[in-house]
């Protein structure tokens, strides 16, 4: 299969390796120093103390990806609208899109059925720019649970996890989707197809929405948060508040907020990607992962206090970082 990744960062980069390793023919959109390192000595894979090189091709112009199967959009979610013209024009009818951002995504409502089916939500899609582009027939929906950094340009590090489940947004299990699952299989992640992917992408939000933030605004990790009782009983509450949201629009929750918190803490001392965005001066996807849900709280009529004020901190943490072009950390004396 013909694959391109765009965005081969820390996700992507892992998607990309391990497509690349399993002999799939993986090309990648990368930028800078990472870029240049790739198209010097291919991408590298830290995994379970092992290092595994794969050349893949890589350049940082998405019009030369050519007419792949299947387009991977390993970009952030607020990454996509500035680049959903270029990616519209990679797609032929047969092409599949492959959304591997956290939170709401824009084509969430479309297929959707009910009332609100077709429903854009501006907090993710403002104008409507994505979907304008690329088309709900080509999208299959990914919830991402592994865990991956970027260890050094050209070097991603496997952390943890390989739980990668595909769906059709209308649950439907299609021929492409369950064919899918199997070149993801044979990669080695866990790829089941799901007929239910929203309440999926809730299960993955629900700590998303809770932990993201809460880490880049106070920089602890996982499992000091968890650990913290106040911070404890902080994403509780956001948690309770997030699945009435939820509940309201359909989703099933299969485990409790403690279940869930618990899951969280083992993963450990690990960083979120929005700590590590504010870290190193990212602009970070507070809108997909919390503006998103605020916003189908209110559509809703649901009460989230805790959800609001964490959203107002976090934002105003963005919106600052941005402008000064700066970034914050803590560092030894």
């Amino acid at each position: 299969m013909n694959i391109c990744v765009v965005g081969a960062g820390a996700v992507g980069g892992l998607m990309a390796a391990k497509l690349a390793a399993a002999g799939e023919n993986v090309s990648v959109i990368a930028r800078g120093a990472h870029l240049k390192a790739i198209r010097e000595r291919g991408l590298t894979l830290i995994e379970e103390g092992r290092q595994t090189v794969v050349p893949v091709a890589a350049t940082d112009r998405i019009a030369e990806a050519g007419r792949p199967d299947l387009v991977v959009l390993g970009v952030k979610a607020h990454q996509l609208t500035a680049i959903a013209a270029e990616v519209g024009a990679l797609l032929s009818p047969t092409t599949m899109a492959l959304t591997a951002q956290n939170g709401i995504p824009w084509w969430y409502f479309f297929r959707h059925g009910g009332p609100h089916d077709g429903l854009r939500l501006q907090s993710v899609e403002p104008g409507g720019v994505i979907a304008d582009h690329i088309p709900a027939d080509a999208v299959i929906a990914g919830v991402v649970y592994p865990a991956a950094k970027i260890e050094g340009p050209g070097v991603v590090r496997h952390i943890e996890g390989s739980r990668f489940p595909l769906a059709e947004i209308d649950g439907a299990k299609s021929e492409r989707v369950m064919a899918l699952s199997q070149v993801f299989s044979k990669a080695g992640f866990k790829s089941p197809v799901l007929t239910d992917v929203r309440s999926e992408i809730w299960t993955k939000l629900w700590g998303n929405l809770t932990f993201n933030p809460v880490s880049a605004l106070s920089h602890a990790t996982l499992e000091d948060i968890c650990r913290f009782p106040p911070t404890r009983e902080l994403a509780s509450a956001m948690m309770r508040e997030a699945q009435a949201v939820g509940e309201a629009f359909g989703v099933r929750f299969r485990v409790s907020v403690e279940k869930r918190i618990a899951g969280a803490e083992g993963v450990g001392a690990h960083k979120t990607s929005m700590l590590q965005d504010v870290e190193s001066g990212r602009a970070i996807e507070i809108e997909a992962l919390l503006g998103a849900p605020i916003e189908l709280a209110r559509i809703a009529g649901v009460a989230t206090p805790h959800l609001d004020a964490v959203y107002a901190v976090a934002k105003l943490l963005s919106e600052t970082l941005v402008r000064t072009g700066g970034r914050l950390a803590i560092a030894p004396p």
